[in-house]
């Protein structure tokens, strides 16, 4: 009898723990899919079936007691990829004692929100530090919302508290450190030295690890010296401009031979630039913008007390940036011409540029650049998983791959502005539609606007109490 009675009780247990772990099952039923495979086919009025953060079957058998979104008249795509992030961290302000934590908490979910909010579901963060690896194990464990992060450990060159190498022995040592730490790619900075830039490269390929970032200022007056296999990606179209005379078509086209030649990437960042003009010239534009509400009132202080390219702001400063900004365009569409492969980066968190909305800026910009909505989604979803080395993953919409997943109101192969209008999100086995989504922001709006005293930027760094 007690026998049984503890066979029955074992069993209950076993019951209530695989019913709490049992995932949610979803079709969304006679959905346009849009699939950005090799061949992008489009199937029309499908039904897909996502079992907990997979696709498990497309047309398939619809299991039973499963949940029900409807997506006649819609669209589906997959997450969108932003290639060139600044995720920030908790941290400090001034000179650390020992023993001393953080004096500044950053809440992770807010700034995933609003890439969420945007369907974009993979980050490539391109400067990362050691914090940035708990975030990514707070949205494996389910405790945060959020999309997939790419770290890159960024070296540099001179004097400061980032890794830094100024001797090829030292980048080595660098490269090395980084792959330690669990490290996936090594960014590439301005204030590097030939010997040193060479050297980290080189033992970046022997240690596995993908290159990506600035071309040194080093490098001016011999640009092509730059350009050395495992250079895989350079993360501004800015860092070639840089190097114009006459911001000619001319220098476009060779510029993007270089690229080719190489087999290097291009990040255009094309909204960076477009923000850094607006903000040379005036700040009345990041003032006004209908996303500011959304950033952390810290930076929001920051960008409208501090602005660093407002500082710069005079008519010399103004006519280059416009003349980068005009040269950009340029840049892509002799890098399309050319058969460069270019990636969606938005460059997100530097002032201006606002998190997960500037991935829709983008996309606008490069299509005005002479891609076509086509090109532009593989940008931000096939090519970058591919760079990344996780297109078995993520990228395409296909059985078995994960589910991450962007559904929209309207086709955006018929206007790349349709990306914007989201009916709903699929990322890591969540789905927050359309109504969620809006929730979430009119929240995150309204603790930002309560708590905006609290965040002078220049009391902040300087240390003391309001």
């Amino acid at each position: 009898m007690k026998t049984t009675k503890l066979i029955l009780i074992i069993s209950l247990f076993y019951f209530s723990v695989m019913a709490q772990n049992k995932t949610q099952v979803y079709v969304i039923k006679d959905v346009n899919i849009i699939s950005m495979t090799l061949t992008n086919a489009i199937l029309n009025n499908a039904n897909i079936v996502i079992n907990g953060n997979r696709i498990e079957s497309i047309n398939g058998l619809i299991p039973k007691n499963t949940k029900i979104i409807d997506g006649k008249g819609k669209w589906l795509i997959p997450g969108l990829i932003d290639m060139h992030v600044h995720i920030p961290t908790d941290g400090h302000f001034g000179p650390p004692k020992p023993t001393q934590g953080a004096t500044f908490f950053f809440d992770l979910q807010d700034y995933m929100t609003l890439n969420i909010a945007n369907g974009v579901t993979t980050l490539f963060d391109l400067g990362s530090r050691v914090e940035h690896f708990g975030q990514r194990n707070e949205i494996a464990k389910g405790k945060v919302i959020g999309s997939r992060m790419a770290l890159s450990a960024r070296i540099n060159g001179g004097k400061g508290r980032e890794m830094r190498a100024n001797t090829p022995d030292e980048g080595r040592q660098a490269v090395r450190i980084a792959k330690a730490e669990g490290y996936e790619f090594i960014k590439l900075y301005s204030d590097l030295n030939l010997e040193t830039y060479l050297a980290i490269i080189d033992e970046a390929k022997i240690q596995n690890l993908k290159t990506v970032g600035h071309i040194p200022d080093a490098f001016e007056g011999k640009l092509q010296e730059a350009f050395v296999p495992h250079f895989g990606m350079v993360a501004h179209a800015e860092e070639l401009a840089k190097h114009c005379i006459n911001y000619s078509e001319e220098e476009a086209k060779h510029f993007a031979q270089l690229l080719k030649e190489n087999g290097t990437w291009l990040t255009p960042t094309l909204t960076t630039m477009v923000w850094i003009t607006k903000q040379v010239r005036s700040l009345d534009e990041v003032r006004n913008s209908p996303y500011l509400q959304y950033m952390h009132p810290l930076l929001q202080s920051k960008w409208l007390t501090a602005n660093n390219y407002n500082k710069m702001s005079s008519p010399e400063n103004i006519a280059l940036f416009e003349n980068f900004v005009k040269f950009h365009k340029l840049l892509v569409k002799e890098c399309k011409a050319a058969g460069v492969p270019m990636v969606v980066g938005t460059d997100a968190s530097t002032s201006g540029v606002i998190d997960g909305f500037a991935v829709h800026d983008e996309l606008t910009l490069m299509v005005d650049a002479g891609l076509t909505p086509e090109e532009v989604l593989m940008s931000a979803t096939r090519l970058p998983a591919t760079w990344l080395g996780i297109d078995n993953e993520v990228g395409t919409v296909e059985v078995g791959k994960l589910a991450d997943l962007i559904l929209l109101n309207a086709n955006p192969l018929e206007n790349i502005q349709n990306t914007r209008k989201i009916a709903g999100v699929f990322v890591n086995g969540n789905w927050l539609d359309k109504n969620k989504i809006q929730t979430n922001l009119t929240d995150l709006s309204k603790r930002n606007i309560a708590r905006k005293n609290q965040f002078d930027w220049k009391t902040i760094i300087s240390g003391k109490k309001k």
